[in-house]
């Protein structure tokens, strides 16, 4: 019956602990009001590497979140941003945005769709599609 009383305080205890849990990049405040940067090389020295490349537009995304928990029930998201850069042929920052994602309010989704070939082929043809005599590529000179 002790043991479980102990064990009952001692986890009593445990869940009144604040703890910061911290999510991609940890940010100062410094680091927060100076996000003037000029090119990819100030940025990287400054922010170190990106959490995310596309690899299509080559834009860099940078996710930084702080959360408070005080219990296991009891979590208050203090700050949760998405920053964006987009960068020009010379590595010059053309762009750059800053989203709060705590208020998702100001996010808006796009709608644009990825064409799916294997739709447009059909099942059948996607399956078997190596099958029997294959067209010949033109070639160039």
């Amino acid at each position: 019956m002790r043991q479980i009383s102990v064990f009952l305080i001692a986890f009593v205890i445990a869940s009144c602990a604040n703890e910061n849990i911290y999510s991609g990049k940890i940010l100062n405040q410094d680091k927060l009001n100076n996000l003037n940067f000029e090119n990819k090389t100030n940025l990287l020295k400054n922010l170190g590497n990106p959490s995310f490349i596309d690899p299509i537009e080559k834009k860099y995304f940078y996710f930084s979140e702080l959360i408070n928990k005080k219990s296991a029930y009891n979590k208050k998201i203090n700050y949760s941003y998405l920053f964006v850069f987009e960068f020009d042929q010379n590595d010059a920052i053309i762009s750059s945005k800053v989203y709060d994602l705590k208020s998702s309010k100001n996010i808006k989704l796009v709608e644009k769709e990825t064409n799916n070939q294997i739709v447009k082929r059909g099942l059948l043809e996607s399956i078997f599609g190596g099958v029997g005599p294959q067209q010949e590529l033109p070639t160039t000179p």
